[in-house]
């Protein structure tokens, strides 16, 4: 007479458990890389303790290489004048926000400033230059 045991132990994986923490895992993903600012190109801004903002509608970069970027695309200072105009056609009353390294000279600031009051005199409008900082640490 054999013996026959009345628990049978099952060699079946259950995947649910798996799948519940790969879903939490992509959820977590997916929420912190929302709470990243994208800044494609990197700087080390001067750091303020003023909390002034204004609403942005053109970001203007100047790299530690002093080189203009106009929303991440890369913009010849000859040409300046001309692809801020393009930008600033739509609204008279915009905000042009420079984000200059805190190397680069205070000339390529001017350069960009007196690009917009060039716009300014052409179009008739009233654009502003802002100038972004960090928070003091």
């Amino acid at each position: 007479m054999a013996i026959k045991s009345r628990n049978k132990i099952s060699a079946q994986f259950s995947m649910a458990s798996m799948t519940d923490l790969v879903f939490l895992l992509l959820i977590f993903f997916m929420l912190t890389s929302t709470l990243v600012s994208p800044n494609a190109i990197k700087l080390l801004l001067p750091s303020s303790t003023s909390k002034t903002m204004a609403k942005q509608t053109v970001t203007v970069y100047i790299d530690p290489q002093s080189q203009y970027y106009i929303e991440e695309q890369p913009v010849n200072p000859e040409f300046l004048v001309e692809t801020l105009a393009q930008k600033l056609q739509l609204e008279a009353d915009a905000t042009v926000v420079l984000r200059a390294d805190q190397t680069v000279p205070v000339q390529y600031v001017v350069t960009l400033i007196d690009a917009v009051n060039k716009v300014n005199e052409l179009t008739g409008s009233k654009h502003k230059v802002i100038l972004a900082t960090r928070p003091p640490k």
